[in-house]
């Protein structure tokens, strides 16, 4: 797929393929919504 970002319109809300993946992968590991929240919050500080 390269650098193309994979977008699908449902619902008229667009969904980007790799986010639903990482949030399943996040999900099979046990991690909670809140654990994740966390996660991205505390990289988006840092950078």
């Amino acid at each position: 797929m390269g650098d193309r970002i994979v977008e699908k319109i449902i619902d008229n809300v667009a969904v980007d393929e790799e986010w639903v993946s990482l949030i399943k992968d996040a999900k099979k590991l046990g991690l909670t919504l809140e654990e994740v929240r966390h996660f991205l919050n505390s990289t988006v500080q840092k950078a």
